[in-house]
């Protein structure tokens, strides 16, 4: 015994010494000092007891392993004295009650995310939370990427083309070979859906060469077993089985499926479409207007919704082409189209149990995602404003009934259409991770702020590696009789959700042009900060990024960058609130983006009132977006701004700006009240024209008074103005502002609300370019006297290109649909460019004009604004 007591400090020290010390310690006498062995770890303060019949184990253990065992745990800094361990009632115990279990190991030790951009990077955060190492892949386009930085390891796996990189298969499992991965995380698109690529992975061996395995392991027998096993150990895909993936990853086989589970599914032909004429054929049958999409995979690929047999026909061709493109698959359904309907989804994280063996389903709040523009959603949200409670319960009963028929283990996601009588309608189930997805976390338990919410990715990991869903998520489900549940989590359990998250998508695309994708290096991105707003009225603020300054975007890949996620405990309205304030606080310069349609989305009257079907963008933008609407109020606000941003900037000189060389009043460094009059011209010098009449107080604050001004009138004086305009005056009060010249943003308090504007600097010309609530305005800012002159001077006319037609985007000419000579036809199809792996449609914008010349080559890459089309001058030209 003597020599165990010395065994962990290597020398010998009597035994009366630690019996002394015990007993000083627990202020107590020792009953039966043969059943306790007392080590010493040469770590100050650290003590490890356990029972005498582990003797034998100590013996012929080494000192690492001792502390590792779970009876031997370390007592921490400050311990001694209230631990059970060295407590009088301890003492005289012969059987001492366990202490905690360590935390679990990892789930893994190495993963792989087989995808890229902001769905591999949230992958990564979340693996890296659980100290699991990662690989990233990535093609030749990606090799600055935010998620090849972000991974501990990474493998290029070829050309910048899908189809040889991330959609190669043999080279995906190859890197995962390579690296000796245990697990492979597919995110969402390129091959998340692909059974045959969840099979082979599966079929994989986790290779325990020098990229894999444990380190340090040791030669005894054990240790030996255990290498054996490990060389046997699969590679795990970290979703759904093959099986499922293949069963409900086909939206025919998956209608079926639903139909034989209970769940009510949207009238259709349950088989392959196998021509354009077939699908005209059924379309007739059902009756129009119907729906034509892809049979394999989601996110609006391959969808179109036809309202005639012409329009079937072209669907047929376009939606096969994208579908092809973007699944391996161009096999395309056909089923009845609802119209305005509402797109609710329900997430659901499925897992055995490893203790019952039973198959525990976690069923969250609806997810509202109609907000939708090509079929492509847009704005997420959750809760929905428009799903009753009854509504949610139902849906939940079915959707736990299909995930038990199809014995699913995973995240996945069951999607629906809601009519405004609140029947709904299956549309499929995505075996994948949902791009919307944090909308749903936020929310869960009780809520983003709290810390108490779930990770579905961390979930999926825990599923993956056969430990089921952690405890701490299954004891968030909510049984409550209120939202119907019974006592023992029936059909209608659901976890419970505490306030409103609302998500926005933000692409790289332009709205003033179609939405066509814009691609180039981002000069500049800043992001918001991760709360938003003050006190009671702040939002929290998550930010799931795959860029960061500087990251080119190329034409090869979905132009998503980002989604932005906002938070509130308290309701709906304060999380739109919030994610506005978020959104003008987003800066992203270098490539054209849709922060500004969204901005202008969350300020739409219907949108706030929870009016949201997914005609909503057709309804409200017949025409496209022509830019963000700003009321008379706020525009007259924005001059008031516009004009202090423009002082401020003049005040960095030391003296004032040149267009206020010649204001009437005098500018003063001093903060003198008299009255200063400018001009501010919204959209340059042949845009809308203010007057502004400030004052400047001893506190900072700032009253005008601004008027809108008739164009070219010349004249500033009251007399020369039509009485018309003097109803358009505003009193503006502005409270205070926060700017320096260097800043990218100004913070102002004005008529009692606080509001951000980007600053983006000024021209050559003193045009200032600013945004406040999305909406981009070049303004100048000039003294009376330079407005009277201005005045005199012509707007240029812009240059006809009439007889000209142009790619939209950057892309690849894919076909054209005339011949040079032909005579076309107003909306006649003359050719489609493929851009981001979608196929647009360039049409006609004459009728009887002739084709001159085709300037473009088929399958050649092409530039925004190269011509592609010129016309013969028409002799009424």
């Amino acid at each position: 015994f003597f020599f165990l007591l010395s065994f962990h400090i290597g020398f010998a020290v009597p035994f009366s010494f630690f019996i002394f010390l015990f007993q000083t310690i627990t202020n107590a006498s020792l009953q039966s000092p043969l059943s306790i062995v007392i080590t010493f770890d040469l770590r100050p303060s650290t003590f490890v007891m356990s029972s005498g019949k582990l003797l034998s184990t100590l013996l012929r253990a080494s000192p690492s392993r001792i502390l590792n065992t779970p009876c031997f745990t370390p007592l921490s800094k400050g311990s001694i004295g209230r631990s059970k361990y060295f407590s009088a009632e301890a003492a005289s115990s012969k059987q001492p009650s366990s202490p905690p279990p360590p935390p679990p190991p990892p789930p893994f030790r190495k993963i792989l995310i087989a995808n890229r951009g902001e769905i591999a990077c949230r992958v990564l955060r979340t693996a890296r939370a659980h100290g699991i190492p990662t690989v990233a892949i990535y093609s030749t386009a990606d090799v600055k990427s935010a998620h090849v930085s972000l991974a501990d390891e990474a493998v290029c796996i070829g050309p910048p083309a899908s189809s040889e990189s991330y959609l190669d298969i043999d080279k995906v499992c190859r890197a995962i070979e390579e690296t000796g991965a245990e697990g492979v995380h597919p995110g969402y698109g390129f091959l998340s859906e692909n059974a045959r690529f969840a099979e082979r992975v599966e079929a994989m061996e986790v290779n325990e060469g020098p990229h894999g395995g444990p380190t340090g392991v040791e030669t005894n027998e054990e240790k030996k077993k255990e290498k054996k096993k490990e060389k046997e150990k699969k590679v795990k895909f970290i979703g759904p089985s093959a099986h499922a993936i293949q069963s409900l990853g086909d939206k025919i086989q998956s209608k079926l499926i639903a139909e034989a589970a209970g769940v009510s599914t949207i009238p259709g032909f349950n088989g392959v479409v196998t021509s354009p004429d077939h699908a005209v054929e059924i379309a007739q049958e059902i009756g129009y207007p119907v729906m034509i999409k892809a049979s394999s995979g989601g996110g609006g690929k391959g969808m179109r919704i036809c309202y005639d047999d012409a329009q079937v026909k072209e669907g047929y061709r376009l939606g096969s082409a994208e579908a092809k493109s973007f699944f391996g698959d161009d096999c395309l359904l056909v089923e009845k189209y609802v119209e305005d309907p509402h797109h609710i989804e329900i997430q659901v994280l499925s897992g055995r149990n490893p203790a019952t063996g039973e198959l525990d389903i976690l069923c969250f709040a609806e997810r509202e995602c109609s907000i939708q523009r090509r079929n492509q959603k847009v704005i997420e949200e959750s809760p929905s404003p428009h799903l009753l409670p009854s509504t949610r319960r139902e849906m939940i009963r079915q959707v736990k009934s299909l995930v038990r028929n199809v014995d699913y283990e995973s995240a996945g996601t069951v999607e629906f259409l809601v009519d405004k009588h609140q029947n709904f309608y299956f549309l499929e189930m995505n075996t994948r991770l949902q791009v919307e997805h944090p909308v749903t976390e936020l929310i869960s338990g009780d809520g983003y702020d709290s810390g108490n919410y779930v990770d579905l990715v961390h979930g999926m990991l825990e599923v993956a590696a056969g430990r089921g869903i952690p405890q701490k998520y299954l004891d968030l489900v909510d049984r409550s009789n209120a939202e119907g549940e019974a006592e023992d989590g029936g059909e209608g359990a659901n976890v419970r959700y505490t306030g409103h998250a609302i998500e926005a998508r933000i692409y790289a695309e332009d709205p003033f042009r179609g939405f066509l994708p814009s691609t180039g290096p981002l000069v500049k991105y800043v992001e918001p900060p991760p709360v938003v707003g003050e006190g009671e009225d702040s939002c929290h603020i998550r930010i799931d990024a795959g860029v960061v300054p500087g990251y080119n975007v190329s034409p090869f890949y979905d132009p998503i960058l980002s989604k932005v996620i906002s938070y509130s405990a308290r309701s709906r309205g304060h999380a739109i609130r919030g994610l506005g304030s978020a959104l003008d606080q987003y800066l992203l310069k270098g490539v054209q983006h849709n922060v500004p349609f969204v901005r202008d989305v969350l300020r739409n009257r219907d949108f706030v009132k929870g009016y949201t079907p997914t005609s909503f963008i057709g309804e409200h933008y017949p025409d496209g977006f022509s830019g963000g609407r700003l009321s008379k109020k706020e525009t007259a606000e924005f001059a008031v701004i516009a004009r202090e941003i423009g002082r401020k900037r003049g005040l960095l000189m030391k003296g004032p700006p040149l267009a206020l060389a010649n204001a009437r009043g005098n500018y003063s460094h001093d903060g003198d009240e008299e009255e200063e009059e400018v001009v501010v011209c919204m959209g340059g010098i042949f845009g809308d024209i203010y007057r502004v009449s400030s004052k400047t107080h001893d506190d900072g604050s700032v009253t005008a008074n601004v008027t809108k001004m008739p164009k070219n009138s010349g004249s500033l004086d009251a007399g020369s103005e039509p009485e018309e305009a003097e109803e358009e005056s505003h009193a503006i009060a502005l409270s205070s502002m926060d700017y320096e010249p260097a800043d990218n943003f100004a913070k102002v308090v004005i008529s009692g609300e606080i509001r951000a504007l980007q600053v983006h600097g000024e021209d050559e010309t003193g045009m200032l370019k600013l945004t406040m609530y999305g909406s981009d305005e070049d303004v100048l800012v000039m003294s009376p006297g330079e407005y009277q002159l201005a005045c005199h001077m012509n707007e240029p006319k812009p240059k006809d290109l009439g007889n000209f037609v142009m790619s939209p985007m950057p892309g690849t000419l894919i076909s054209y649909g005339v011949q040079e000579g032909d005579i076309v036809e107003m909306g006649q199809e003359l050719c489609v460019v493929e851009a981001m792996k979608m196929q647009n449609v360039i049409r006609s914008h004459k009728a009887g004009a002739k084709v001159g010349k085709l300037h473009g080559v088929v399958g050649a890459s092409l530039r925004a604004d190269e011509v592609l089309i010129e016309f013969e001058q028409m002799e009424s030209e």
